[in-house]
């Protein structure tokens, strides 16, 4: 993991305008380009293609359009279109009938409403088509109104949906109680976002010790947990703690990031474990890629050797 200051520049990248317009024209230009680790690509198409790659290695996937912070009802209702789109589209390809999805490009910080609306717009298609949808939680300005809405869809009956929660933010052991009892599924994190002292745990051991508290909770109290890290300290805790509480493997599944640790996909379909991959896609990819970059210094690496082997 990168240190504070680094991470905290990442994020300052990840916001720059000028980077993303020339991330956007140059970043998905070719199929070998260093974006391409970590993004499926820019269109529908792309997101298909790489899911059916995906199971055909015998592991499941869950589809996210790109896209955060819209600041316009019509930016929100473009992105409300393109994820019912995504929905139809998932349909007529036969793959795996999962997605995420952020509060934020549905208009959260225009209109709570008209969020919740054009959520709903979503979940009216994707529930009686047999898909499970799962709202990704964002920065910590955005936790409880995220859990507020979470809450109020379930209580209105929608029960194919999910939420995530960090490890990284002091309040998210209790969000786990409060979800829990809901009977609802959760996607365990440690968080990708650079946060203030005042919300959350600021030291690596501090994080992974929370991850470590959540995972022991959700993998025997949770339903069908979601174990999202590349950790592999992490990873053998919960099949340890899987196994000594005599939670078959079928109750909980991995989650891992596309393009990031392969042979630990593998190895883990291998050991009998689900393994579920999250494949983002689209043409506002940048924010989500800057971030990836911030949290690992081999990924960084990654980047430089491919900027260097393409130019040579």
């Amino acid at each position: 993991m990168l240190g504070g200051a680094s991470k905290a520049l990442f994020h300052l990248l990840a916001q720059s305008g000028t980077l993303k317009k020339l991330a956007s024209r140059y970043g998905m230009r070719k199929a070998s380009s260093f974006a391409r680790r970590f993004i499926a690509g820019e269109t529908i198409a792309d997101a298909i293609d790489a899911a059916r790659a995906v199971e055909a290695l015998g592991m499941g996937v869950t589809l996210d359009l790109l896209g955060e912070s819209v600041t316009s009802l019509v930016q929100a209702d473009a992105a409300t279109r393109e994820y019912v789109a995504l929905v139809d589209a998932i349909v007529g390809s036969g793959i795996e009938r999962n997605i995420s999805v952020k509060l934020t490009q549905l208009g959260l910080d225009v209109d709570k409403a008209s969020a919740v609306d054009n959520l709903r717009k979503i979940l009216e298609r994707a529930e009686p088509a047999g898909f499970f949808v799962r709202i990704d939680m964002e920065s910590s300005p955005y936790s409880e109104v995220t859990i507020e809405i979470f809450e109020t869809l379930w209580r209105h009956g929608y029960r194919q949906i999910g939420v995530v929660l960090q490890s990284a933010l002091y309040r998210s052991e209790q969000d786990l109680q409060r979800v829990n009892a809901l009977g609802a599924r959760v996607r365990l994190v440690k968080g990708a976002y650079q946060e203030p002292k005042t919300v959350a745990h600021q030291k690596k051991a501090d994080v992974d010790a929370a991850y470590a508290r959540m995972l022991k909770t959700l993998i025997t109290d949770g339903h069908h947990a979601a174990i999202a890290t590349h950790d592999p300290a992490m990873i053998d805790l919960a099949r340890q703690w899987a196994r000594e509480q005599n939670i078959a493997p079928d109750r909980f599944e991995f989650q891992l990031l596309y393009g990031i640790r392969r042979d630990l996909q593998t190895m883990l379909k291998k050991a009998g474990y689900g393994v579920r991959v999250y494949i983002p896609f689209g043409r506002e990819w940048f924010p989500y890629f800057m971030r990836r970059l911030g949290e690992r210094p081999a990924n960084v690496m990654f980047v430089i050797r491919s900027i260097f082997e393409e130019r040579g």
